[in-house]
């Protein structure tokens, strides 16, 4: 048996240094920093959030699902991996700080592209004995090829890089390529799958189950144009970019609906602070959905992809508000870690700087569409920060240090 537990442990850690990270970054906008580049700064920060932190624990918890469905599996065979990639991870914060895209963070990135291969194939071959009635099993195995696919937007980069025949298009369309694939393709079916695990979901039981998964899949590829609408897409993939959307949205809606209620009442089993960290989610991941439809009226698109704060605030709406705080919520609800009073304060002020984030680079995009600044939002987002890392650090610190007869909540 895979110790869940203790590696679990290690991605709340790891957590907390992509949170130091995002603070070091915003302090070196509202104030005088010289000593670390900041576009060095932001990629480790990004490469160790999806691959120390998001990457690392949904490989665990997905391990942790196996061990639970699978009579006598053994889930130390996944250790190599996780290790494997833990050192990519920890190579990759640190190389990136140092040189930027250098050879060490090159040769690490592509690394740990290649251990999610491992992962990947190791994970589909353990699955296939699952009953074929159990519908996470094709949300996983869906997120696990997504991931494998996100890759090929990393190696279209590195072969440009490698002829110098950059194409300025084709190379932010090679980062939407990947970003898109990681983020609603392997982020959001792993997200999925558990959650259709953690409530049981199952084929016979509603037949929209199934059929949410065939269009969420269906729509995942042509919704990657969603994130190239700057370009000059023709008339025919433009429609097809908007019905992926529209289809998405469809699908979460209704699926939300039938799960609210079959599935509300199993909810009253947890502390107010967890459902209230589930509806969260819910309500996160309905406005992107709807922000990603809105975004296919080409005005809005224009000034989506235009202003920076507004790219930032959709990008942590997903990170954060969405595929962190259900991880949360799926550790402490599974009593993977038990979870206590000061815990949950922790996951309150994390909750409550996710947030005011989203509120402030919301405001602070709305004002750039007129130019107009906004007084001190440098410093305002340098607090949130600090309140994002203290709400991580009670979270992380408090669930390491052991607790006795602590009983669950």
């Amino acid at each position: 048996m895979l110790k869940i537990k203790f590696w679990l442990k290690i991605s709340l850690l790891n957590l907390c240094i992509v949170a130091a990270l995002g603070v070091l970054m915003r302090y070196k906008i509202g104030f005088e920093f010289p000593y670390l580049d900041q576009k060095h700064l932001q990629h480790s920060h990004s490469h160790f959030a999806f691959a120390g932190w998001l990457s690392h624990t949904l490989m665990a918890l997905m391990v942790y699902f196996l061990q639970t469905k699978i009579t006598n599996f053994n889930g130390n065979k996944y250790k190599s991996i996780i290790i494997a990639n833990l050192i990519c991870s920890y190579g990759m914060l640190v190389s990136f700080i140092i040189e930027g895209y250098g050879l060490v963070s090159i040769v690490l990135s592509t690394a740990s592209i290649f251990v999610s291969y491992v992962f990947a194939y190791r994970f589909i071959k353990d699955i296939k004995v699952l009953d074929a009635d159990c519908m996470a099993k094709s949300w996983l195995k869906a997120a696990v090829f997504f991931n494998v696919i996100s890759s090929l937007g990393t190696f279209y980069l590195a072969y440009m890089m490698a002829s110098k025949n950059v194409v300025l298009d084709l190379y932010h369309s090679s980062i939407y390529f990947y970003l898109h694939f990681q983020y609603n393709g392997w982020f959001f079916f792993a997200c999925m799958g558990l959650a259709f695990g953690f409530f049981n979901l199952r084929k016979s039981e509603h037949s929209f189950y199934e059929t949410s998964f065939k269009l969420f899949t269906a729509a995942c590829v042509p919704a990657y144009f969603l994130s190239t609408l700057w370009l000059d897409l023709p008339v025919w993939l433009y429609v097809i970019t908007v019905i992926a959307a529209i289809i998405q949205v469809f699908a979460w809606f209704k699926l939300l609906i039938i799960l609210v209620k079959t599935r509300k009442d199993s909810l009253e089993n947890f502390s107010p602070l967890l459902r209230y960290v589930l509806w969260f989610v819910s309500f996160a991941l309905s406005i992107k959905l709807l922000l990603q439809l809105g975004s296919t009226v080409p005005l809005l698109s224009e000034l989506a992809f235009g202003f920076r704060p507004i790219v930032i605030a959709y990008l942590h709406l997903v990170l954060l508000a969405i595929i962190t705080l259900f991880v949360l919520f799926y550790i402490y609800s599974n009593h993977l870690i038990i979870i206590n009073k000061n815990i949950k304060y922790g996951i309150l002020v994390f909750s409550i700087g996710v947030l005011l984030n989203e509120i402030v680079l919301a405001i602070q995009g709305l004002a750039s569409f007129s130019y107009i600044p906004i007084p001190y939002v440098n410093y305002i987002l340098f607090g949130i920060a600090i309140i994002l890392l203290i709400g991580i650090g009670t979270i992380a610190h408090f669930s390491i240090k052991k607790i006795k007869n602590n009983p669950p909540l």
